[in-house]
């Protein structure tokens, strides 16, 4: 908890176990989150990525979601296409339950 910003031992011991689907109100399988997508509902804005991500304070809205239409200096680029890695953790989820 100490490498945290926002930690809070209930609060995430719970959203990890929901979010890894091992918890006592474990999330379905088909349920694959995208942080992009989760970002642009829940912080709109972008205030939260600001205070949180320095590196992009400098990029104004909506657009602090898609840092890699117009990166920082230095910035990484992303390395998961999240539309292509769900579909392939839910071919493998169907694989299993077959």
């Amino acid at each position: 908890m100490q490498h945290l910003v926002d930690g809070d031992l209930a609060s995430n011991q719970h959203g990890w176990q929901w979010t890894a689907g091992s918890g006592t109100d474990a999330s379905p399988y088909f349920r694959v989150f995208n942080p992009t997508t989760q970002a642009e509902k829940f912080d709109p804005t972008g205030d939260y990525v600001r205070k949180y991500v320095p590196e992009l304070r400098g990029i104004e809205g909506k657009k602090v979601h898609q840092p890699q239409d117009n990166p920082p200096n230095g910035y990484p680029t992303p390395i998961v296409d999240h539309a292509h890695e769900r579909q392939v953790a839910l071919d493998r989820y169907n694989k299993i339950k077959a």
